[in-house]
């Protein structure tokens, strides 16, 4: 009996060690949080086991756990779901059931998941859509993109694109009842990505005639070029989405040549040319003081990088939004940006904020002091996290009052 319980100690204390992480202490619910980076740990580390046993691709298997959480388009006596195509790119549409002779609003969301994983019909990302078009009585377009690495950039970006600019046809628009002057789009992480490029590509496009009165960018992804932002540093090692994971992505994103994992890995994936490229994302100058924690900022000395010019879309503003003039920010509707303070990506969203404001834009910061990445991604599932919901009822509120 002794040795029995000595053994049950030893394992309970073995697995009590794995799914504890140290948290900073502001955050909410931390043992769920744990428990929740416990099992998205577990998931990488057997997809890098794979990978190296040459069994699978690496984000194959985290799009298997992903794929887990997949929902058919089930309606309700509130909304018709349907999963259908605009201009050939899969879609899961929700049209609201109340009848009204008013037109009504819309939103097109982008879901996140690194440009590599994901899916309109994750649990998830249903019920944030099914909720807006609720809520709002609006039609929902939530786009499925073709995912990295086997449709490598530009691809996601062109099909968000393309749906865009075919939901946003007069005839379409009319079709399914939408005012023109009140359409906003929408998305998370790098679907925040994909909505900032889309927006500012849109802007200028002649053919387009109807515009988005307004965006939402929930803890975007929005630059590739400086991977040692403050936010990188003291948040690399946090819950969801560590600084491996989002250097992974951006280079599966862009090539499956393992040099550009490597350079990104030692920031050191930017030739001089490049160079005049870092005003944009100077933290020095954009990021108001309390963010830069002591950080000094560091003026970028010439790289002999060849990575830059031989991955060009790298630095593409369809890749990395803030790499644009300001000139290319004017104009853009009202937008709301949602940071997370334990986030890798918090300092994207920040110096967005600033440059938007800088050039003229008007925009609402919404800053989660508590939060790590991937907020309103914990909605269902046996993890959720309060969070989440405030998160995402903010969200629709935001678009309730302002679309």
């Amino acid at each position: 009996m002794g040795v029995k319980f000595f053994c049950l100690l030893v394992v309970s204390a073995l697995i009590a060690y794995y799914i504890y992480s140290p948290l900073p202490e502001n955050v909410e619910e931390p043992w769920k949080l744990m428990l929740l980076n416990a099992v998205l740990r577990t998931v990488r580390h057997v997809a890098t086991l794979m990978e190296k046993l040459g069994l699978v691709h690496y984000m194959d298997v985290l799009k298997a756990f992903v794929n887990i959480q997949h929902t058919a388009p089930v309606s309700d006596e509130k909304v018709t779901v349907t999963d259908t195509e605009f201009n050939h790119v899969p879609v899961r549409l929700y049209i609201p059931k109340e009848q009204s002779d008013a037109l009504k609003r819309a939103v097109i969301y982008v879901h996140g998941g690194g440009w590599c994983l994901g899916s309109a019909a994750v649990k998830s990302y249903d019920l944030i859509s099914r909720w807006t078009s609720e809520r709002l009585n609006a039609v929902v377009v939530s786009v499925d993109y073709r995912l990295a690495p086997k449709y490598c950039f530009p691809v996601p970006f062109e099909d968000v694109y393309s749906v865009a600019k075919y939901f946003l046809q007069s005839s379409i628009l009319e079709k399914y009842n939408v005012e023109p002057s009140r359409i906003c789009i929408a998305g998370d992480s790098a679907g925040g990505n994909l909505a900032a490029a889309v927006t500012q590509q849109l802007l200028v496009d002649p053919d387009v005639k109807a515009k988005f009165k307004i965006q939402a960018l929930l803890y975007p992804a929005l630059q590739t070029l400086d991977l040692e932002l403050p936010s990188y540093q003291d948040n690399k090692n946090m819950p969801v989405l560590p600084k491996s994971l989002v250097i992974r992505f951006y280079s599966e994103y862009i090539t499956s040549d393992e040099s550009l994992f490597k350079a990104l890995e030692t920031n050191q994936h930017v030739s001089a040319e490049f160079n005049h490229l870092f005003k944009f994302v100077n933290w020095s100058k954009w990021l108001p003081e309390r963010f830069k924690k002591g950080h000094i900022y560091t003026v970028q000395s010439h790289r002999n990088s060849k990575i830059g010019q031989k991955y060009a879309g790298l630095l593409d503003p369809r890749t990395a939004p803030l790499l644009v003039d300001d000139i290319k920010l004017q104009g853009l509707p009202l937008t709301y940006v949602v940071t997370c303070q334990y986030d890798i990506l918090r300092d994207d969203g920040i110096i967005y904020v600033s440059r938007l404001r800088k050039a003229g834009v008007p925009v609402v910061h919404e800053h989660a002091e508590n939060a790590v990445h991937g907020g309103i991604t914990f909605i269902s599932g046996p993890i959720s996290l309060n969070l989440g919901y405030r998160m995402a009822n903010n969200y629709i509120e935001w678009l309730n009052k302002n679309l």
